[in-house]
């Protein structure tokens, strides 16, 4: 036996069948919609293996959706599950932003017409504003922040 039955008003299943009849929403909305359909006590009951095959996702999703929708409720399941936490910490916080950007507005080093991205990078770490940095991460903050006083191609 299921230990997270679902069981939807009418109201509710009117609500997801809208949802999915629509195609206007995200399409892990949608998905989720048709999820708590297929899993409905009082309708379909299709066990979580025949859903997840049904919608194309994992059977620990079906199971994930149907807890949510016990628990917090039908929109709740609607939603993706906040992350705890971020999985990675940022580089650059604001701070470190700002100097990144007042560095690469500042004159390049001598010989060079210009900043790169590695060596934006590798000013940073000798400045002592990150450990370690990429030269991908600065392109990103750079990028993020439309500044386009370094290179502006990298091939």
């Amino acid at each position: 036996m299921k230990r997270y039955s679902v069981r939807l008003t009418e109201a509710e299943r009117e609500r997801l069948r809208a949802l999915t009849s629509k195609g206007k929403a995200a399409a892990y909305r949608i998905k989720h919609a048709n999820i708590l359909l297929k899993a409905d006590a009082d309708g379909p009951a299709w066990t979580d293996r025949r859903i997840a095959e049904a919608v194309g996702c994992h059977v620990r999703t079906v199971e994930n959706v149907r807890c949510r929708c016990v628990l917090e409720g039908l929109e709740a399941a609607l939603q993706r599950k906040e992350q705890a936490r971020p999985r990675r910490e940022r580089k650059l916080d604001g701070e470190g932003e700002a100097r990144l950007i007042a560095l690469a507005c500042s004159e390049p080093p001598k010989g060079r017409d210009q900043w790169t991205l590695q060596l934006l990078a590798d000013e940073l770490v000798r400045l002592e504003v990150v450990d370690s940095i990429s030269a991908q991460t600065v392109r990103r903050t750079l990028k993020k922040t439309n500044c386009s006083h370094t290179v502006s191609s990298a091939g």
